[in-house]
């Protein structure tokens, strides 16, 4: 489904990616592992066009998405939950959710509140709050939530598990990856919680310092332990 071959991105002077390759299969569920500053937040960015300067290939379905804006490839069906959420604040739950009608492909069926509400059945009692109003763990169930309703192809979830206590995030992996059964949905996630990251997907991708260092199965993962102590420890 996606197809990244030689991905290379800058900030500037600075080289953030070197060279990444990285496919993603139709359904499939595919962690970006990696310490804070390895890359992972710039390569999803990058599948945008929003923020760092990239070059190399990147396919959706075949479609080649050099030259396109990033609401051109929102359209196609690739939506992203930032890491820093970007829940609007002033507004309620309700009106964060249905702001993301506006972001679907045109002409394609769009999720409802109800259907939202009845794959993270936690929303239903959130829906008249204030964005201001929730806590952390609230407002990423609201951000991932908010991702799905333009019913995306392909969810690119950037740290969801980023400053939530270990059975919130727990609790969210569980959803997210039923979510993605029921809907038939395509998975990327960018995380550093290898706890988080197993349950919602079966592939890995490892990066440090822009380079990948590592691909393979979650079982290939763990045959080598040493991947853990040399590229995801503090």
């Amino acid at each position: 489904m996606l197809e990244i071959r030689n991905l290379q991105a800058r900030y500037g002077d600075s080289q953030a990616l070197f060279g990444i390759d990285i496919d993603v299969k139709a359904q499939g569920g595919v962690a970006l592992l990696g310490r804070n500053g390895a890359g992972k937040s710039t390569l999803l960015k990058s599948l945008l066009d929003a923020g760092p300067q990239s070059s190399g290939q990147i396919r959706l379905d075949g479609r080649a998405l050099d030259g396109l804006s990033t609401e051109a490839r929102a359209r196609l069906g690739l939506a992203l939950v930032p890491e820093d959420r970007r829940i609007f604040t002033t507004l309620t739950v309700r009106q964060n959710l249905e702001l993301a009608w506006h972001a679907g492909t045109p002409g394609s069926a769009r999720m409802s509140v109800d259907h939202v509400c009845a794959l993270f059945p936690l929303l239903k009692d959130l829906l008249d709050r204030l964005g201001y109003q929730l806590s952390g763990g609230q407002q990423q169930l609201v951000a991932v939530a908010r991702g799905l309703m333009a019913s995306p192809r392909l969810l690119l979830l950037d740290e969801p598990a980023e400053g939530l206590a270990p059975k919130v995030a727990q609790d969210l992996a569980r959803q997210v990856g039923e979510a993605r059964h029921k809907l038939g949905l395509t998975v990327l996630v960018a995380e550093q919680s290898i706890a988080y990251a197993r349950q919602c997907t079966e592939y890995v991708y490892l990066l440090d310092s822009g380079v990948l260092v590592f691909q393979g199965d979650w079982a290939a993962f763990d045959a080598q332990p040493a991947l853990k102590t040399r590229y995801l420890a503090v």
